[in-house]
C-alpha cells in the first residue's frame, strides 16, 4: 500500500509539472538593456487565446501599462512553426488558431531608463496623450554587469483564463551574482535559479533583485530578514544597515504580536545614482506578502538614510496584515487588465502609514513630541488636498481624473483618520480597544483567503468590534464629505490646536511651507492644489509655473537664505518682477511677471500636548500611545 501511494505520488508530481508554465528570463545573454523571455505552455483547451501584460499591479494605485516595454514578440506551435496574432491593445494579443500553442518570446527593456516627469514621482496614466513613467519599485532595470531589478509584473505575462496555473521560473543569470528574494531556490546550480509560483498572482508578488553578493540575514522571533543592496558606487554596503533593521523589525514584531505569521521577509534595496545609472525620481517602496522593492538615492546621508529605512520599510512590512492579509474581494481576484479598485484606501494605506508611526511611539523608538510632530506634518499636508471628497469614492475612483490627483492625501487625511477612530475605539470601550485590535479582529474574521464584500466592510467592523458608534464615524468622515476632526479627537487626548494670525508676508503661494525645490532648474515650485497669494493671482501667476528669480536674483540652494531675506524686505505695493519658467506643450517657456505687492496675512497652527490636562485627558492619551502601562 505504502510502495502504491508513493507511485502515485510520483505520477502525481509528474502531472503537476508537466502541467506549469515555465518562465525562462535570461540575464546572460542581454543586448542594449533587452531581457530575453521565453514561456513555454501545457497543452491549450482552446483554439481563441488572449495573451496579456498587466496594465496595472496591486499596490501601485496607477496605469503603467507593462506591454509597452516588450518588443519582437514572437508566438510559436508546437513545431517551432510561428503562429499569426492580433495586437489588441498595448498589453493584449489575440490568437485565433492558438491550440498548438507552445513557447511565446519576447524581449523587455527596462522602465527605469524612461524619462520621469519632474515632480511627478507617483504617476498615474497618461498625460497630454504621453505615456507616464513607472514608479520605480515597480518597475524594471537591466544593467549587464552591475544589477537586474526583476518586477515580474513587467517582465512575464499571462494567458486569460490560465492565471491559476503554477509558474516555474528560470532565471539564468552569471555566475558572480546573487539574487535577493523571498522563493526559495530549487535547484543548486550557479548558472540558474528555479523557483515555483502557485499561480500569477503569486508570481507578480515575487520580485527579485540580482547583482554581486551585498547582503545580510538574520532571524527575528522565528523570522528570517533578508537584505540585498545594490549600490553603484559601494558607498553602502548591507551590512551598514543590520542595526537598524534589527531594533525595527524587532519593535514591529513586538507591535504586531500574532498579526504577523511571515517565516520569511526580504528588502530588495536599490540606490539610485544619477551619474551612472538611470535618473530616477520615484522614491519610495512597494509592498508584497514577503518582500518589498525599496529604491533610494545614493547621495543621501547614512543617517537620513537609517531615518528612511525605519519610516518607509517599517510602512510597507505593515503591509503584511493589511491588505495583502485583510482585503476586499477587488484585491483578492485583483484583474490586471481592467482593474477594478477598492473603496478602501483610508485602510490599507492609510491604516498601514499610521501603524508605521504609531509602532514607534508605543515601542520607544521615537518621542512623543517627535510622534505630535509626525501629526502636524500630516494636518498641514493634508490641507493641500480636497478635504471634502468622499475617502471611499476617492479610493474607488483612484485611477482617473480628478480622483488620481487626490491619492497621496491617502498617507495624509488616510492617516488622521485612522488616528481619530482609534480615539474614538478607544473612548468607547475605555481605553481596552484601539485601531490595532479591530484589524486583528477584521483579520482572524477574514484573512488571506477570504476577502471581504467591499461594500460590507463597516458592517463587518461593527460586528467585530461590538460598537455601532463606529458606522457614524465612518458614514460622516470616511464615507461622507465631512472634514476630518482631527482638533476634535486630539482635544480628547489633552492635545490641543492653537491658530494665530501671522504678520503680512510677501509670497505667490497663501502658505510658504508648502514650496519645493527642483535642483533640475534650480527653481521653486508648488504643489497641485495650493492656494495662490493675492498677489500670485494678480499677475496671473500659475500653480504651475516654477519660480526662477524675483527682481533678477536668481535661487541658489547654497546661500538661499540671501534669497529669502529679499524676499522679507518687499514692501506693500512694491513693483515686482518674478521670472518664471512656465509650460509649453513639452518645452518650458522663460517668462517676467509684473505688479506690486500685496502682502498678506496666513494662518499658522501650533500643535502640542496640554500642560493640565484633565485626567480624563491624560488617561485616555496614555491608554493610546502607552498601552503596555
Amino acid at each position: 500500500m505504502k510502495k502504491v501511494f508513493l507511485i502515485l505520488a510520483f505520477l502525481s508530481l509528474l502531472l503537476a509539472q508537466a502541467q506549469n508554465i515555465k518562465a525562462n528570463i535570461d540575464l546572460v545573454n542581454v543586448n542594449n538593456d533587452k531581457v530575453k523571455v521565453t514561456l513555454e505552455f501545457p497543452k491549450m483547451k482552446s483554439n481563441d487565446v488572449k495573451f496579456h501584460f498587466p496594465k496595472t499591479v496591486p499596490g501601485t494605485y496607477s496605469i503603467d501599462d507593462y506591454g509597452r516595454f516588450v518588443e519582437n514578440i514572437q508566438f510559436f506551435d508546437e513545431k517551432g512553426k510561428e503562429i499569426k496574432y492580433t495586437k489588441t491593445s498595448i498589453n493584449s494579443y489575440q490568437l485565433k488558431n492558438a491550440k498548438t500553442l507552445k513557447k511565446i518570446t519576447y524581449l523587455v527593456n527596462d522602465s527605469f531608463d524612461e524619462e520621469i516627469n519632474e515632480g511627478d514621482s507617483f504617476s498615474t496614466g497618461k498625460d497630454n496623450g504621453k505615456q507616464k513613467a513607472v514608479f520605480s519599485p515597480s518597475g524594471s532595470n537591466n544593467e549587464v554587469g552591475k544589477v537586474f531589478m526583476i518586477n515580474t509584473n513587467a517582465y512575464i505575462g499571462y494567458i486569460e483564463n490560465m492565471q491559476n496555473v503554477p509558474y516555474k521560473i528560470i532565471i539564468t543569470k552569471p555566475t558572480d551574482f546573487y539574487g535577493t528574494t523571498a522563493l526559495m531556490d530549487q535547484d543548486k546550480s550557479e548558472t540558474t535559479d528555479t523557483f515555483i509560483c502557485a499561480n500569477y498572482a503569486k508570481l507578480t508578488d515575487s520580485p527579485l533583485m540580482y547583482n554581486k553578493p551585498n547582503y545580510i540575514s538574520f532571524n527575528v522571533s522565528g523570522m528570517e530578514v533578508v537584505l540585498g543592496l545594490y549600490s553603484p558606487t559601494n558607498k553602502f554596503k548591507a551590512e551598514d544597515f543590520k542595526e537598524t533593521l534589527e531594533k525595527m523589525v524587532n519593535a514591529q514584531k513586538k507591535f504586531l504580536g500574532d498579526m504577523n505569521t511571515n517565516k520569511k521577509y526580504a528588502i530588495l534595496f536599490y540606490l539610485a545614482n544619477d551619474s551612472i545609472g538611470p535618473k530616477l525620481k520615484g522614491f519610495g517602496a512597494l509592498e508584497h506578502h514577503e518582500s518589498t522593492t525599496f529604491v533610494m538615492p545614493e547621495n543621501m546621508p547614512k543617517e537620513a538614510m537609517d531615518n528612511q529605512v525605519i519610516d518607509v520599510v517599517s510602512h510597507e512590512f505593515f503591509h503584511t496584515v493589511n491588505p495583502l492579509k485583510c482585503h476586499s474581494e477587488e484585491i483578492h481576484y485583483f484583474n490586471y487588465e481592467n482593474p477594478k479598485m477598492s473603496q478602501h484606501l483610508w485602510m490599507y494605506e492609510g491604516g498601514t502609514e499610521y501603524f508605521a508611526n504609531l509602532f514607534q511611539i508605543q515601542e520607544g523608538l521615537i518621542t512623543k513630541d517627535e510622534f505630535l510632530n509626525r501629526i502636524y506634518e500630516k494636518i498641514q499636508t493634508s490641507k493641500r488636498f480636497n478635504d471634502t471628497m468622499p475617502f471611499t469614492e476617492m479610493s474607488k475612483n483612484v485611477l482617473v481624473a480628478p480622483y488620481k490627483e487626490q491619492y497621496l492625501n491617502v498617507y495624509n487625511k488616510g492617516t488622521l483618520l485612522c488616528m481619530a477612530l482609534d480615539i474614538e475605539l478607544r473612548q468607547l470601550s475605555n481605553g481596552k480597544m484601539g485601531y490595532k485590535d479591530m484589524i486583528r479582529l477584521i483579520s482572524q474574521r477574514f484573512g488571506e483567503n477570504k476577502p471581504f464584500k467591499d461594500n460590507k466592510l463597516i458592517d463587518e467592523l461593527v460586528k467585530v468590534t461590538t460598537y455601532p458608534k463606529i458606522k457614524d464615524f465612518y458614514n460622516k468622515y470616511i464615507a461622507g464629505n465631512n472634514p476630518t476632526p482631527y482638533k476634535e479627537y486630539l482635544a480628547k487626548v489633552g492635545i490641543e490646536v492653537i491658530s494665530q494670525e501671522s504678520p503680512a508676508i510677501f509670497w505667490l503661494i497663501k502658505d510658504p511651507n508648502h514650496t519645493d525645490y527642483n535642483p533640475k532648474n534650480n527653481t521653486f515650485f508648488f504643489h497641485e492644489g495650493e492656494e495662490l497669494s493675492p498677489f500670485a493671482k494678480s499677475i496671473d501667476f500659475k500653480g504651475t509655473d516654477e519660480v526662477v528669480a524675483i527682481d533678477g536674483k536668481t535661487i541658489d540652494i547654497k546661500n538661499i537664505q540671501d534669497f529669502i531675506g529679499y524676499t522679507k524686505t518687499i514692501k506693500d505695493g512694491q513693483e515686482v518682477v518674478v521670472t518664471v519658467l512656465r509650460k509649453n506643450g513639452d518645452k518650458d517657456e522663460k517668462i517676467e511677471l509684473k505688479g506690486k505687492a500685496i502682502l498678506d496675512k496666513m494662518n499658522i497652527e501650533n500643535i502640542n500636548f496640554k500642560k493640565n490636562p484633565t485626567e480624563a485627558e491624560k488617561k485616555l492619551q496614555d491608554q493610546w500611545l502607552n498601552p503596555k502601562m
